[in-house]
């Protein structure tokens, strides 16, 4: 893949590495947005004690870590595998696949025009970065008819025909968030303690709850991306809690 990053990452931020090295103690990993390398001490590889740190990590793997602290004299980067969620997972690893698919557009144009690939992709990159962090998101709001190439600076008969591929190759992608609610109510009017709760976690018609049995309710939605979908789940679970809660009953939530 040709997409890098120049410079330092900043703290807190999400990135994609390979494992290079595995001491008792520490891990050390090429970032490789930034062909920079990172050390994860053995603290920070999974919660809890570890007694063979090969368990959780192998030379060659692909992991998403969180950068934790820069020494940007010494160049140091630290960074932690047990501090990046499922939901910063996906999202980084979802990233990286939709980048790479839009190198395969601009390499299929590079093939039809006969021209050099990483000529071509340079050209292109060089505009998108300024607006966008990827070129995938660009193509995006291309295929939304959110903007035009041209209108970046992407010369007219590559943007035409990078337009035309782009559209064939790139529609609404939807994913998937869900868990699994519990509600429990003693009281006389426990029954309708919980209709009121699932009511009140219908946020919108995109959320489908299901009784699943045992006082337990699946609640899924689709959205456009994975922070969205998340946040709504997690919006419409408090909904129902509170309201349960509120009504003298007992509530719980797991994400799948």
């Amino acid at each position: 893949m040709f997409y890098k990053k120049s410079g330092m990452p900043e703290e807190k931020e999400i990135v994609l590495c390979t494992i290079t090295k595995i001491y008792h103690n520490s891990v050390f990993a090429n970032l490789d947005e930034y062909g920079k390398s990172g050390m994860i001490h053995i603290s920070e590889v999974s919660p809890g004690r570890i007694r063979n740190i090969r368990e959780f990590v192998k030379e060659g793997k692909k992991v998403v870590c969180k950068v934790l602290r820069i020494d940007k004299v010494k160049g140091h980067i630290d960074l932690s595998l047990r501090r990046v969620n499922e939901a910063q997972k996906r999202k980084k690893m979802d990233d990286i696949k939709q980048e790479q698919k839009a190198e395969k557009i601009i390499e299929f144009i590079a093939k039809t025009k006969k021209q050099d690939f990483k000529e071509l992709y340079q050209k292109i990159s060089s505009r998108i970065f300024e607006k966008y962090e990827y070129i995938h998101q660009c193509f995006k709001d291309v295929a939304d008819g959110n903007i035009k190439l041209e209108d970046i600076g992407i010369e007219r008969n590559t943007a035409k025909t990078l337009t035309d591929e782009i559209i064939k190759r790139i529609k609404p992608v939807e994913v998937e968030a869900k868990g699994i609610l519990s509600l429990t109510s003693y009281a006389p009017d426990g029954i309708d303690a919980i209709k009121n709760a699932l009511k009140k976690a219908q946020l919108s018609k995109e959320i489908i709850i299901k009784y699943t049995g045992a006082g337990k309710y699946s609640i899924s939605l689709k959205a456009p991306d994975y922070k969205t979908a998340e946040d709504l789940l997690d919006k419409s679970a408090d909904a129902a809690i509170k309201a349960i809660e509120k009504a003298k009953g007992i509530a719980s939530f797991s994400k799948e």
